[in-house]
């Protein structure tokens, strides 16, 4: 074999091989943008009908916020939310699968599939009306300033200069952002520092390594009264205005939405919401 006829052997090999790998590479890219976009695709329709068969609902919720849905000493799910969605969904016959999810991505996490509810101290904003279909309020809170007695931190003022720390996407972070007037002109750098859990950031505050904590009121209160010195905590009610806590639902889920709120409405009526209220939250 010549020389000539070996180099055009050769060339041969590599032009398939080359196109070989081509037509894979455009086949898995193809395959990859396909799944991408089937995981990334809203539920358009109503799941009621779904939920109902199967007998089971999954909420999603942030497993650490005391007293709304968090883990006891056991590692069971327990909290005011909690006892209220299993009470409420036990009434229809129905299983609640609570699924702990990342905070800032929980509106994602209910809109692909994932959950079928946000339950969990869930405040009604603008900003999340444009994402989900809120139930009718259950419950009031506001927001509130957590400082350490020994810093004298008694207004909101008086963190001039301080850093201030909150959770990310949370309804108090949207209020800091939406109200500059309120707290977010005197903190350093008129910036907040954004923790995922408030655990972590109650952890920031013991150590010092942030001066305050915006927080809701009843987090606040409960984790306050169980700490070996409450006495140690500062908590300040300023100007933020009262929050609704309701839950989150697909745009889609019309039946889902009218039958939880007819049996909130219930709840609410005989006192069966004000018995669980008295059971988890400390004034």
């Amino acid at each position: 074999m010549t020389n000539k006829s070996k180099k055009i052997i050769v060339n041969s090999v590599i032009g398939v091989v080359v196109i070989l790998i081509a037509i894979w590479a455009f086949t898995s890219l193809g395959s990859s943008s396909k799944d991408s976009k089937s995981t990334k695709s809203n539920i358009q329709t109503d799941q009621w009908s779904r939920i109902k068969k199967d007998k089971q609902i999954t909420i999603g919720l942030d497993d650490t916020f005391v007293p709304m849905g968090f883990r006891d000493k056991d590692g069971k799910i327990v909290g005011f939310d909690v006892d209220l969605a299993n009470a409420v969904f036990k009434s229809m016959d129905i299983k609640v699968k609570w699924q702990p999810i990342d905070w800032s991505m929980k509106e994602t996490e209910l809109n692909t599939g994932n959950i079928d509810a946000i339950w969990n101290g869930y405040t009604v904003t603008d900003d999340r009306k444009k994402k989900v279909a809120f139930s009718d309020s259950y419950h009031k809170a506001t927001q509130v300033l957590v400082t350490l007695k020994k810093n004298n931190i008694n207004r909101f003022s008086d963190m001039k200069d301080k850093v201030l720390g909150d959770q990310t996407a949370s309804s108090g972070d949207e209020q800091f952002n939406k109200s500059p007037n309120i707290l977010k002109q005197y903190v350093k750098d008129q910036k907040v520092i954004g923790y995922d859990t408030f655990d972590k950031a109650f952890n920031d505050l013991n150590a010092g390594r942030i001066d305050g904590l915006l927080i809701d009121e009843d987090y606040a209160r409960y984790y306050v009264a169980r700490q070996p010195k409450p006495e140690d905590y500062t908590i300040t009610v300023g100007d933020f205005p009262i929050d609704n806590t309701a839950v989150g639902f697909r745009k889609s889920d019309d039946k889902l939405r009218e039958a939880v709120n007819k049996k909130l409405q219930e709840f609410k009526s005989d006192g069966r919401i004000k018995e669980i209220e008295n059971k988890w939250f400390t004034k």
